[in-house]
């Protein structure tokens, strides 16, 4: 390990860290099959697959943003098989109702009384397909869930059990019946990747591949729910030194005080830079983490949440996503990293 390496990653404190129920070496490992477990349905997608990953990890929620038939929703449905844990299935449309989500309270004639009916949001991992889809109020029904782990329903409150994770897919805000994720509901959110077209060689082993059968029927996990809970336990004990905290704020600070931006990063999404970068780190086989992991992270998790002025979007440009990600790569160059990181200024 190098000298800077060293002092990013707090080696004196090492001692002091609680011991782990799972090494990060096997960590890693285990990440490393997820990724190719995955890869078997969906082919030269790597980064997306990898970040879907860290999200999951992270323990935060992730949205995949594209157009439609690109595999937004097989690879929710492939990250979900991977892993031994319920999933639960939610087709977001327009006439769906917040109680379809969180359940309603049903009376008994027996007992005469009320008993509550849990919805599909009880479940480890929960795959929103075209969350954009259904009305406000409904979108809405995720808030506590996702941010505070619970489901409050007649006064009663009902803890979602550990791990929760909500992979939500959406179709780019100007398709017809589309409805735009609120700032404070996009901020919950972890991160949000995008999927791309294939490549054609990709493209043509898919039809390939697909010609009988879809080979997500023939994919099973690879991790059980409790390997997956050690491995999460592990990434919270990443070490994460002061310098990488200050940078991530620095980062963070940058973009409310960008000029083409309106609306910056919250502290909400400081915080989960860090996770994320955590689970990046760990991933690579690392027990500290590196100014290059929150690089590696930046656009992923402040995109989505930042706002650009009118007149940095221009009245020409609908699709303001682009811009966003350049202004966060721009912000990330000019910030100054502490020592330890590949990228010099």
């Amino acid at each position: 390990m190098t000298e800077a390496a060293v002092t990013l990653s707090g080696a004196g404190d090492a001692a002091d860290a609680p011991a782990l129920m799972m090494g990060i070496d096997e960590v890693g490992s285990r990440a490393a099959a997820i990724v190719q477990n995955v890869e078997t349905v969906i082919a030269g997608k790597r980064d997306a697959i990898t970040a879907a990953l860290t999200v999951l990890l992270a323990e935060g929620h992730l949205l995949i943003e594209d157009v439609p038939g690109v595999g937004k929703t097989m690879l929710a449905k492939a990250l979900a098989r991977s892993v031994d844990s319920s999933v639960s299935r939610i087709q977001f449309t327009p006439d769906l109702l917040p109680s379809d989500v969180t359940g309603v309270s049903v009376f008994d004639q027996a007992s005469r009384r009320f008993e509550f009916k849990r919805g599909p949001v009880f479940a480890n991992i929960i795959i929103g397909d075209e969350i954009n889809r259904a009305s406000p109020k409904t979108q809405s029904a995720l808030l506590e869930c996702m941010e505070e782990r619970q489901v409050t329903a007649d006064g009663t409150t009902y803890v979602l059990e550990p791990p929760f994770t909500v992979v939500a897919t959406q179709n780019p805000v100007e398709m017809e019946g589309t409805y735009p994720l609120p700032e404070a509901q996009r901020d919950r959110f972890m991160a949000r990747v995008s999927m791309g077209y294939p490549s054609p060689a990709d493209e043509i082993a898919m039809l390939s591949q697909r010609e009988t059968s879809s080979p997500l029927d023939r994919l099973g996990p690879v991790v059980t729910l409790a390997e997956l809970r050690e491995m999460i336990a592990a990434v919270q004990h990443v070490f994460t030194s002061q310098p990488v905290k200050e940078y991530a704020v620095q980062l963070a600070r940058a973009t409310r005080e960008d000029r083409q931006l309106r609306l910056g990063a919250s502290p909400r999404a400081t915080l989960q830079l860090i996770r994320a970068a955590k689970a990046h780190a760990a991933m690579h086989g690392r027990d500290f983490v590196l100014p290059d992991d929150v690089d590696a992270l930046a656009v992923p998790v402040l995109a989505h949440r930042l706002v650009p002025t009118s007149r940095a979007v221009g009245s020409h440009d609908r699709d303001s996503g682009p811009l966003i990600d350049a202004i966060v790569r721009r912000i990330v160059g000019e910030t100054p990293v502490p020592v330890g990181s590949a990228r010099r200024n």
